[in-house]
């Protein structure tokens, strides 16, 4: 009986390990594919949209640029993925994508049930309310028995839930799958209020009619850490996508820039060095060139451009960087260490 059931114990430490091995394979598929699938939002101004031309531009979409900069050094080798929230999760999951990079909430229930594994935070955001001026509302604690155009498939929809409940309130939600249809139909008069991500409301904002007759209210009633997923069990992907991350934050508080990058490859700065690979080949570990991180800041430039470009104060939404300014500046974005 021992017997039995030490060969079995043993065959499913094999198969697990086996399973592991087959899983931790993202890297290679994605370089014999010659292209990184990245999804992102159908489009949010600012974080993922398109322009004129066609083309993807925003936050996110500078994400999925940046991992492809590591992995090819060429950030054009994207493919985007539009997926709505409802999409977003089994697209990973069925391996549809090999990342998500779009305004995702870092939650716990997503990071041990859905098979997810979130990289980083690449902007802490909080939920926030948008009325008509006209309604004549200065707080979101005067919105008892309002109608709420909220997207499903989101923590906004919680968060809603429970805000009106912990201040005994009613509300009649009015649950919509896109989010440009709920922009639409709260524009049109279909509900008093717009609930999603502060970013997002600013976003939202600028695709209404007459952008000037609308409020964000004050209150902001949660954390939402926003940052690019992948699927659990493949370490080495991870690794990378989380790396990128931290090296375009290690970047701007060092003082690396897109314009600048080839110059600080003579640096002494020790920091800078092992940052642009000159001293010690630390892509290596993950399957990477030595000048991984030289390449996406060539590409995209460091965090701070990413932000200022995207969504800064010269940009139509006119974020500041509040908390997600540099941890040297106050704010809660820092990078690890490459050492």
């Amino acid at each position: 009986m021992k017997s039995k059931l030490l060969t079995a114990v043993l065959g499913l430490s094999i198969a697990g390990l086996a399973a592991g091995t087959a899983s931790a394979q993202t890297l290679e598929t994605v370089k014999d594919r010659g292209m990184l699938r990245c999804g992102v939002n159908t489009g949010l101004p600012g974080f993922a949209s398109q322009n004129d031309q066609g083309e993807w531009q925003g936050l996110d979409v500078d994400y999925c640029k940046a991992v492809a900069a590591a992995v090819f050094g060429d950030a054009s080798k994207v493919q985007y993925s539009p997926l709505s929230a409802v999409q977003r999760f089994p697209a990973l999951q069925n391996n549809e994508i090999d990342l998500l990079a779009r305004n995702t909430t870092w939650t716990m229930d997503r990071d041990t049930t859905l098979g997810l594994a979130f990289a980083g935070v690449n902007y802490y955001d909080g939920q926030g309310f948008m009325v008509k001026n006209d309604l004549g509302v200065n707080s979101a604690l005067e919105l008892s028995g309002a109608t709420v155009c909220v997207q499903s498939g989101t923590t906004t929809e919680l968060n809603l839930a429970d805000y009106f409940r912990v201040n005994n309130m009613e509300y009649n939600p009015v649950v919509i799958e896109s989010q440009s249809d709920v922009n639409s139909a709260y524009d049109s008069g279909r509900c008093d209020v717009l609930t999603t991500d502060a970013s997002g409301l600013a976003a939202s904002r600028l695709e209404m009619a007459n952008p000037d007759n609308h409020t964000i209210l004050p209150e902001i009633i949660s954390k939402e850490p926003l940052g690019p997923a992948v699927r659990q069990g493949d370490d080495q992907w991870l690794n990378i996508v989380q790396w990128t991350h931290f090296a375009l934050l290690d970047a701007e508080e060092l003082g690396v820039t897109m314009d600048n990058v080839d110059e600080m490859m003579e640096s002494e700065n020790p920091e800078i060095r092992r940052l642009l690979g000159q001293d010690k080949n630390f892509g290596e570990a993950v399957g990477l060139s030595a000048d991984w991180a030289a390449n996406v800041i060539k590409a995209v430039g460091n965090y701070g451009e990413i932000f200022e470009r995207n969504i800064g104060v010269n940009t139509p939404l006119k974020i500041q960087r509040g908390q997600n300014a540099l941890w040297t500046d106050g704010g809660l974005q820092y990078g690890m260490p490459i050492r």
